[in-house]
């Protein structure tokens, strides 16, 4: 006998990378006996149907999510407010509303008092992506060797939480429970202070007038290419993430500057030693990384 789906019926909110990857990886692993999805674009709800991700793609976020035992919010974090008033009146009692944002305190204050009783509020990040977008961008494959940071709210149904982390487990990735202010101050740090940077160099160079645009796309370099690459990420995602996870990025940007001008003054200063000891540092950090398979 075949084992019964995990959710019965899974809705995601919006369809780009990450909702299409879900759709894919959850159908490939039978975790939903049926996916329904909803985006603003007629477009993508065109396009899923056509690849054969979902089985509908109603117009409408309140229609889509009727009957659903597991709400995924996949849009930029500024969308959330609106989105759960709207289908607020029609979450099934008992299902699991959660979402992929990268920032999870916001994601508490703003949505967690409009969330119906007996509906279960499971915020979740799964730490995976590109810089490409919409729903011909997804592969299943993406979460897999992944984390999946789940910050469940003060006294949030153990069940619930046990269910979500089943469903992460089942689209391959290793799931953490995590306070979410720990959360969103360890990815201030290891994604959007880079992003903030990548932005900022990319930036930088394009204003350059001693150096036209296209010697700067010609003679690119690694580790330049490595920063345009991070700087192709959806533009709109991004400004909400700077936004709602202000504070973090603020501190870690703060103790960056400070580090960048103790680089400045060895450099002023011929200080080879500081330059030689620091990118030995940081050099040991990266096999790290390498060596827990998240290079």
């Amino acid at each position: 006998m075949a084992e019964a789906p995990l959710f019965e019926r899974l809705c995601l909110v919006g369809v780009g990378l990450i909702g299409s990857s879900i759709a894919r990886a959850a159908r490939k692993a039978k975790l939903a006996g049926s996916i329904v999805a909803t985006d603003a674009s007629a477009e993508v709800r065109r396009r899923i149907v056509e690849l054969g991700l979902v089985e509908s793609a109603p117009a409408d976020p309140a229609e889509a999510v009727r009957g659903a035992d597991c709400v995924i919010l996949c849009t930029p974090l500024g969308t959330y407010k609106d989105i759960v008033r709207r289908i607020a009146p029609n979450l099934r009692p008992g299902a699991i509303l959660s979402d992929v944002g990268s920032v999870k305190s916001c994601v508490l204050a703003d949505v967690g008092a409009l969330v119906p009783k007996g509906v279960h509020l499971v915020p979740g990040h799964p730490v995976a992506g590109t810089e490409h977008s919409g729903p011909d961008a997804g592969f299943a494959e993406i979460f897999e060797g992944r984390w999946a940071i789940l910050t469940p709210p003060a006294g949030a149904d153990a069940g619930a939480v046990e269910r979500l982390t089943r469903f992460w487990a089942g689209l391959g990735s290793t799931v953490e429970i995590m306070d979410a202010a720990r959360h969103d101050l360890t990815l201030a740090i290891t994604s959007h202070l880079p992003h903030l940077i990548a932005y900022t160099i990319v930036g930088t160079a394009a204003e350059l007038e001693n150096v036209t645009a296209a010697e700067v796309i010609r003679y690119s370099a690694g580790g330049f290419r490595d920063f345009t690459r991070i700087a192709g990420s959806n533009p709109v995602m991004w400004r909400d993430i700077f936004l709602d996870n202000k504070e973090a990025v603020l501190e870690m940007l703060g103790r960056f500057s400070e580090d960048l001008t103790a680089l400045q003054r060895a450099i002023r200063y011929g200080d080879g030693k500081t330059l030689e000891d620091w990118f030995t540092r940081t050099r040991a950090i990266r096999r790290g990384v390498i060596e827990a398979k998240q290079a």
